[in-house]
């Protein structure tokens, strides 16, 4: 990866040729467009189509003839598995190019982009396509003339919803375990972030994905999103987005089919630094990356900082150093450390929380303004608020920005208590060179995942998942498996 070929791919054309439905590009049925602004400069970046009800209607009945007529269905495991692997492939050939369309689309800086999207779901896909042919069935211990069998079956139709932080990412973990599985799936990715997405399902067809197993329609979640969780031919839906879209969702289920929905939704992770942490110089560069980079726009961000009172000047200080020496700027460009701020809604939307928090009383030590105004990108600098309490918006709701909160705490009691002080249960970090301690914490805290000594990293060899009104259900590892199979049984008298 180079500037100058960055630079060459920043240039092409993107528009994409519609909707992907049924093994081909096509347009919307209303011929309505979508226009995509790129946060990098504020400036038009593409059109996408508009989808409709009727769009996703179309895209829901090739997704069921494909599973009913099993072309992949019921596909050898390890025939499928051939198909992912060459898709995995296809997707690291086409990296960089992926990881710019991406940038172009999301405002993500392009060293994360290139790791964490591109390369990270081809890594998804080999993942799950090595997985699938060795996932067995069970023989129940019964009575010596009775036979008990548990398959694993497939359930059909897989309606997934994605956000616009990591579409390639978060799709992959959700698009690579079901079609593995054998399902169907049509995918439904943020109107504004649409086009790395659209790309793989290109390389799909490619690597030997049948015609109707995999369908993106593209378009508005108020319409699109609707139409495919009221779907009655759509057998569970995936989403990752707000609690207020997975309320909805939920909603949708009881409208229709009563479809399964499993929810990756929003958080408020606390971050929790004490006296004794093995090294506090490290703990304060991690804790600035694991809230700073991609301008904060990361489900598990530790966004709140919760320092020991005897060490929290030092370490405030410290990790304001880090904030203010990040480089903020075209996420293009391999020098910028930390990218744009997705849209001008969202950025508007981080910096009213400045304004609440310091109305609320706290200090703002850095930051919490809009940079690089000359761009007419939409860039905010890494901001650092001290003395939230625990009453307070900053401290209770997801910004989803460059924002840290940072509380003091005493002891342990009060370091869980004040972790656990709001609705949502995604992640959390302990810093601490007590293994007891350490241990008691990852008990006490209520998050689907709890780092230690360190913040951010999981890999795909375990799961992600939330508690509380974070969500339910796993993506990553071989439990997110567990959605996209139904178990059956067979009682067979011998």
């Amino acid at each position: 990866m180079d500037q100058a070929s960055i630079n060459a791919l920043r240039a092409l054309d993107v528009t994409p040729r519609g909707h992907f439905i049924n093994g081909a590009f096509c347009a919307s049925e209303t011929g309505a467009q979508h226009q995509v602004l790129s946060p990098i400069d504020g400036l038009p970046l593409a059109q996408i189509a508009e989808g409709s009800p009727t769009d996703v209607d179309t895209a829901v009945r090739a997704a069921r003839v494909a599973f009913e007529d099993g072309r992949w269905s019921r596909m050898a495991p390890a025939a499928r598995k051939k198909v992912l692997l060459k898709l995995g492939d296809l997707i690291e050939a086409h990296a960089l190019e992926i990881a710019v369309l991406g940038v172009r689309d999301n405002g993500t800086e392009i060293n994360m982009a290139y790791k964490a999207e591109a390369l990270s779901a081809a890594a998804t896909f080999r993942y799950y396509a090595e997985v699938i042919d060795k996932v067995y069935g069970q023989i129940a211990p019964t009575s010596h003339d009775v036979l008990g069998l548990v398959h694993h079956a497939p359930v059909g139709v897989v309606g997934a919803i994605v956000p616009w932080n990591f579409p390639l990412m978060i799709g992959s973990w959700k698009i690579a375990p079901a079609l593995a599985a054998g399902n169907s799936v049509v995918l439904k990715p943020a109107e504004s972030a649409s086009l790395s997405l659209l790309k793989i399902a290109e390389l799909a067809a490619e690597a030997g994905v049948p015609d109707g197993v995999f369908n993106v329609v593209t378009g508005r979640g108020a319409v699109v999103g609707e139409a495919l969780a009221l779907s009655m031919d759509v057998d569970i839906m995936v989403f990752t987005g707000s609690g207020a879209t997975g309320r909805r969702l939920l909603e949708y289920s009881a409208r229709s089919n009563l479809k399964r929905c499993y929810l990756e939704l929003g958080g408020k992770s606390p971050n929790i630094i004490f006296a004794d942490a093995p090294d506090l110089a490290e703990a304060a560069k991690i804790s600035a990356a694991g809230i700073f980079r991609n301008s904060g726009q990361v489900c598990v961000a530790g966004s709140r900082l919760l320092v020991q009172h005897e060490i929290f000047e030092d370490f405030v200080a410290e990790i304001t150093l880090h904030a203010e020496s990040f480089r903020v700027g075209d996420p293009l460009e391999l020098n910028s450390q930390i990218g744009a701020v997705h849209s001008l809604p969202e950025l508007e939307a981080n910096l009213d929380f400045v304004t609440q928090a310091e109305a609320e009383g706290a200090e703002r030590r850095t930051g919490g303004t809009r940079i690089l105004t000359e761009t007419g990108g939409y860039y905010m600098a890494p901001t650092v608020m001290t003395g939230v309490k625990q009453s307070d918006n900053l401290f209770q709701n997801e910004v989803f920005g460059p924002v840290l909160a940072v509380t003091p705490f005493k002891d342990e009691d009060e370091a869980i208590r004040l972790a656990n002080a709001t609705e949502y249960g995604l992640a959390a970090g302990v810093w601490t060179a007590n293994l007891s301690r350490a241990h008691r914490m990852v008990a006490g805290i209520r998050a689907g995942v709890v780092h230690v000594n360190t913040y951010g990293g999981a890999d795909l060899t375990v799961p992600l998942g939330g508690v509380g009104q974070s969500g339910n259900g796993h993506d990553k590892s071989l439990h997110a498996l567990d959605k996209y199979f139904d178990l059956k049984t067979a009682w067979i008298k011998i």
